[in-house]
């Protein structure tokens, strides 16, 4: 059974700082919990909290600012002015489908001869190809602006050079130390920019991209023209920064909290269609009255996978026509699609996950610095979502790679097309930079990045990346880490509270939605929800009981059972339902309590003081009796039938002990004593897990085993009987 590795809590707010927080609570006028939550973001005084809060403390850079952002004005302007065929050359994820939207329907408001391609994920794989070039010169494209991409594609773009189009990339992603010969290449993260923020989004840099040209073409100032261009296209932007996980700070802050609020009132149709579907529990959309606030999580997890969903298992342009969309009945149909498609690539998530967490334990990966799977059918599309459950469940690096698709994917020649997550300590294109001779295209992120490769180098690759890892973590091996901000007492939870920490949204990198922590609750209640791809918990004390959701998390990877007193990691959400707001926590991590924790460690060291001969017990505490045996005996039976085949031997005592006789009852020592000699004389199959837990399964056998004939209970009867 694989051992995932548990996640280390961090808690952000220590006992040192609490004169800080308290200081920064009267002098903002706050609660303590909202006070820690921006002392832990780094504004530790009264002047940079409330500029934090009130977002004063963020400008909209000067677009031109950016490296060649004057000529690229210059070339799209005149290229409009001319009449010339201009093709936007985007992604398919969010970042490339909102960059591709904003883009088309400014150039269109230009009344420029613009179209676009988007690349199938299935057939043409990452970034830009020769082939898509050339028929794009066949079908009259005289301009290509590259929209999140193109920063790598130094061949590609030459050929397209040599075909007379012109070409104007913009990106966000790691450059290489050539940059490709374009008429201009915009992108903060060139070596030689001066631009003061690096980590706009692909649509950031689009955003930036309109502002300039707003500017020129309709003779305004910098800071009108940035005015109507968020007014426009703030929300669009907002969305692709969100789900490209770029930092909320500096200008992407003020974009997103832009965005966010224009998204709530948006009268963009395919988005109003899409927000409406989501909210209305994908059933038709429906017109509210009210306004809802949108925000960054709402954005992450129910809008930015539908988005993104198209263009993981079919076309992207789904995605963009629906925000391109000007018809009411066509923008519904557009959200009701790709709510569909959505659900069959979280089918196919779940499928390929069960296979990838399969591979990870058969063929010996655990205790690798990364891990590079591989499979003949799993979905392209939806491996990087994939690795990133794999990372998050075993605190490494992963990379998946698919063969779908090939003739022959076992053919040397065959090419895989994968997709990878990084952990903090490695850098993930750097380290596919150092196999770049065994790839045929690679590009992303510190974080995640895609690839291609050929079956021939599939090995060499795995053999040269582990090492690479290896190397980054010798010193500082990779630790699943939690960062928590501070503790809440559960008693204490309101919707004023959760209101009150909600000035400090929009959240994303660089401003993390907050993380508490509560300990000591017990789990009264377990619900599947969403055809078992979620749990819906009860949890508890003395005084009061919440609900909390354990999302992309089913029963059967469910370690804890009712009656476990946990501790827990969680978001705060209001839901609201029929005019009703209610608490919801949302699950970082749940483990066994501390409380229990430091009772089977205390139990378990005296049960092997015991076990050594050195206690001072006496054998009627020390030896089970055979009344006791047959009872563990019966009751692991019962627990057998009903499906259950794990237990933590603390969790065992309880439950055994509960309605059982007092001579039938045992302490922590019988009942291990109990399990060991079970193992002992095989009465039961069970595999120890580790020292607290265990899981078993009944043997077929007619007949009764003598306990006399167990060695362990000789042993201990000869030690202590006589004492």
């Amino acid at each position: 059974m694989e051992k995932i590795k548990k996640k280390q809590w961090v808690i952000k707010a220590g006992a040192g700082d609490r004169d800080a927080i308290e200081n920064i609570a009267v002098a903002i006028g706050c609660s303590k919990t909202l006070a820690t939550l921006i002392y832990n973001r780094g504004y530790k005084d009264k002047a940079s909290a409330m500029a934090f809060i009130e977002k004063s403390q963020e400008i909209l850079h000067d677009p031109f600012l950016l490296n060649d952002m004057g000529v690229a004005v210059e070339t799209i302007l005149s290229a409009v002015e001319n009449g010339k065929r201009i093709t936007i050359y985007g992604d398919y994820d969010v970042d490339g489908v909102t960059s591709v939207s904003i883009l088309y329907l400014y150039l269109k408001g230009l009344g420029g001869n613009v179209s676009y391609y988007i690349p199938s994920r299935m057939s043409d794989g990452y970034g830009m190809s020769m082939g898509a070039i050339e028929a794009l010169k066949n079908d009259g494209t005289q301009l290509i602006i590259t929209v999140d991409t193109g920063v790598t594609a130094v061949e590609e773009i030459k050929y397209a050079r040599e075909l007379g189009i012109d070409v104007v990339v913009t990106d966000h992603h790691e450059c290489a130390d050539t940059l490709p010969s374009g008429v201009a290449v915009i992108n903060p993260k060139r070596k030689d920019s001066t631009y003061p923020f690096q980590s706009l989004a692909g649509v950031g840099v689009v955003f930036k991209l309109l502002c300039a040209l707003e500017k020129i073409s309709s003779n305004s100032t910098i800071t009108e023209a940035t005015r109507k261009i968020a007014y426009e296209y703030s929300d669009l932007t907002a969305i692709g920064t969100i789900a490209d996980v770029m930092p909320v700070i500096d200008e992407n802050r003020i974009i997103t909290a832009l965005g966010l609020h224009k998204a709530e009132k948006t009268n963009r149709i395919g988005l109003n269609s899409l927000i409406q579907y989501c909210r209305s529990g994908e059933g038709k959309a429906q017109k509210t009255t009210k306004a809802k606030k949108i925000s960054s999580g709402f954005v992450g997890f129910t809008l930015a996978p539908r988005i993104n969903a198209a263009g993981r298992l079919y076309s992207a342009n789904t995605s963009v026509e629906l925000f391109l969309a000007n018809n009411k009945s066509q923008a519904e149909a557009l959200a009701e699609k790709l709510c569909d498609i959505n659900k069959e690539r979280q089918t196919q998530e779940n499928n390929i996950a069960e296979s990838a967490f399969n591979q990870v334990e058969s063929k010996g990966y655990l205790g690798k610095s990364i891990m590079v799977l591989d499979s003949t059918d799993w979905h392209h599309g939806v491996v990087g979502i994939v690795s990133s459950r794999v990372s998050d469940r075993f605190g490494v690096p992963s990379i998946l790679i698919s063969f779908e698709g090939n003739s022959d994917p076992f053919d040397p020649e065959a090419i895989g097309k994968g997709s990878g997550r990084s952990v903090g300590g490695m850098n993930l294109v750097n380290a596919l930079n150092s196999c770049a001779d065994l790839l045929e295209k690679y590009g992303g992120h510190e974080l995640a990045a895609g690839l291609s490769i050929k079956r021939k180098n599939l090995q060499l690759f795995k053999e040269r990346i582990e090492k690479y890892a290896d190397e980054c973590f010798k010193e500082n091996p990779p630790v699943h880490h939690l960062e928590i901000d501070c503790e809440l007492d559960v008693n204490a939870l309101s919707t004023e509270l959760v209101k009150e920490i909600s000035v400090l949204e929009p959240y994303g990198v660089a401003n993390p939605t907050p993380v508490f922590y509560s300990e000591g609750l017990v789990i009264n209640g377990i619900t599947p929800v969403g055809m078992n791809r979620h749990i819906k918990l009860t949890l508890g004390n003395y005084k009061k009981r919440i609900t909390a959701m354990l999302f992309s998390k089913s029963l059967q990877d469910f370690e804890f059972t009712y009656g476990d007193e946990v501790d827990i990691a969680y978001n705060l959400e209001i839901n609201e339902f029929n005019g009703t707001e209610t608490i919801q926590l949302n699950l970082k991590d749940i483990r066994l309590s501390q409380k229990t924790l430091d009772y089977e460690s205390d139990c378990e060291e005296q049960y092997k003081l015991i076990k050594a001969g050195e206690s001072s017990f006496d054998a009627d505490f020390i030896i089970p009796t055979h009344k006791q045996f047959e009872h563990v005996f019966k009751y692991l039976r019962s627990c057998a039938r009903m499906g259950r085949n794990q237990y933590r031997y603390s969790k065992l005592l309880s439950d055994a002990n509960l309605n059982a006789t007092e001579d039938c009852k045992v302490n922590y020592v019988q009942l291990k004593t109990i399990v060991k000699v079970f193992i002992e004389l095989n009465i039961v199959s069970i595999e120890e897990l580790d020292d607290f837990s265990f899981t078993f399964k009944f043997l077929p056998s007619k007949n009764k085993t003598c306990l006399d004939k167990s060695n362990i209970l000789k042993k201990l009867k000869y030690t202590y009987a006589n004492k």
